[in-house]
C-alpha cells in the first residue's frame, strides 16, 4: 500500500499528529468537540478519571473516563476552516498507521458529538432551549473540496434551499450533510430538531450590520422562512455541517447539539450562556455515558 508522505500527514516528534498534537493512543473513540479551549475543562470536570492532557494552540485535548466509558473532548477553535483539521486528525489517529503511514486495513468509526452555542432563526426556538441538529447545510465552502455524495433526500432538501433562496449566486455553492441516526436518536427529549445553517464567519456571514454594509441583508428572512416538507432551519452557528460533511465522508457518526444563546428573531440574548452550557453538557454526558 502506497506511504502517505511526510508533507501530507505530519507527524511531530513525539509521534504526535501535527496540530491537536495527540498520540492514536490517547484519543477514544467517543469523541465531544467544543468551540472554546476554555470548555474542554468544563466537560472533562465531570470525567471520573483523566488519562491525558494535551494543548497545541487552539487545540486543547482531555481524554478520560465516566464509568467505563472512555471519552475525549477536543476544543477545536472557532469555524469550518478548523473543522477541516481536527476531523481530518481525528481520522487519521485512528484510521492511519503512524509508524508505514498506510492506512489501515480495518477502520474504525468514531461517535463524534459537537456540544456549542448558537443562534435561533425561528421564534419558536427560544433562547435558553437546545437543538440536535437533524442536518448540517453549509454556505462556507469547505466540502466542495472533497469529493462527498448526497443520499435522495439531501439532494432535494439542498435543491429546494438553492431555488428558494438563491443563495448560490452569491455565496458559492451550499452543501447539505445529514446527522448520523445512529446518534440524534438518542437527542430527542428535551431538544428541538431541525436544519442548523454553517455560517464562514460571525458578522456579515450571518446578517449582522455594524459599520460595514453586507451584500445579502434578507439573509436572516431567506433562511427563516425556507420550508421543505417538514424540514426548516431552525438554527446557524459556523461548524455543524463542516463535522457532517467530513465526517459522513470518512464514515464516522457525528451529531451537533446546540445551546440557543440567541434568537435572531425575538432579537434576545441569554441572560446566563454559562448555566446553559453546563446544563447541555451534563444532559448530553448522561446520554453519551449511558447509551453509546
Amino acid at each position: 500500500m502506497q506511504q502517505i508522505a511526510e508533507s501530507e500527514l505530519i507527524i511531530n516528534d513525539r509521534g504526535a499528529i501535527y496540530h491537536l498534537d495527540v498520540k492514536p493512543e490517547e484519543i477514544a473513540e467517543n469523541i465531544i468537540t467544543v468551540g472554546d479551549p476554555a470548555r474542554v475543562e468544563e466537560v472533562s470536570k465531570h470525567f471520573d478519571k483523566i488519562e491525558f492532557k494535551r494543548h497545541h494552540r487552539e487545540f486543547v485535548t482531555h481524554t478520560g473516563f465516566i464509568g467505563d466509558k472512555r471519552i475525549s473532548v477536543v476544543s477545536t477553535g472557532i469555524g469550518p476552516d478548523n473543522i477541516d483539521i481536527v476531523l481530518n486528525e481525528l481520522d487519521a489517529l485512528v484510521n492511519i498507521n503512524f509508524e508505514s503511514r498506510t492506512i489501515n486495513a480495518v477502520l474504525k468509526q468514531l461517535n463524534v458529538i459537537r456540544i456549542g452555542t448558537s443562534g435561533s432563526l425561528q421564534a419558536d426556538v427560544p433562547v435558553d432551549s437546545f437543538v440536535a441538529a437533524s442536518h448540517g447545510l453549509g454556505v462556507d465552502n469547505l466540502l466542495n473540496f472533497y469529493l462527498h455524495e448526497n443520499n435522495e433526500e439531501e439532494k432535494q432538501i439542498i435543491h429546494y434551499f438553492k431555488t428558494q433562496t438563491q443563495l448560490q449566486s452569491t455565496f458559492g455553492d451550499p452543501y447539505i450533510s445529514s446527522a448520523s441516526m445512529h446518534l440524534l436518536k438518542h437527542f430527542v427529549d428535551g431538544y428541538h430538531q431541525g436544519i442548523t445553517v454553517t455560517c464562514p464567519g460571525f458578522y456579515g456571514p450571518q446578517g449582522r450590520v455594524l459599520r460595514l454594509g453586507i451584500a445579502y441583508p434578507n439573509l436572516i428572512d431567506q433562511l427563516t422562512t425556507f420550508r421543505f416538507g417538514d424540514h426548516r432551519i431552525t438554527n446557524f452557528e459556523m461548524e455543524t455541517s463542516a463535522i457532517y460533511g467530513l465526517g459522513k465522508a470518512l464514515h464516522h457518526h457525528c451529531v451537533s447539539l446546540n445551546a440557543i444563546i440567541a434568537n435572531r428573531i425575538q432579537k434576545n440574548f441569554s441572560k446566563d450562556s454559562p448555566a446553559l452550557i453546563e446544563k447541555l453538557i451534563v444532559k448530553s454526558l448522561e446520554i453519551i455515558s449511558d447509551k453509546l
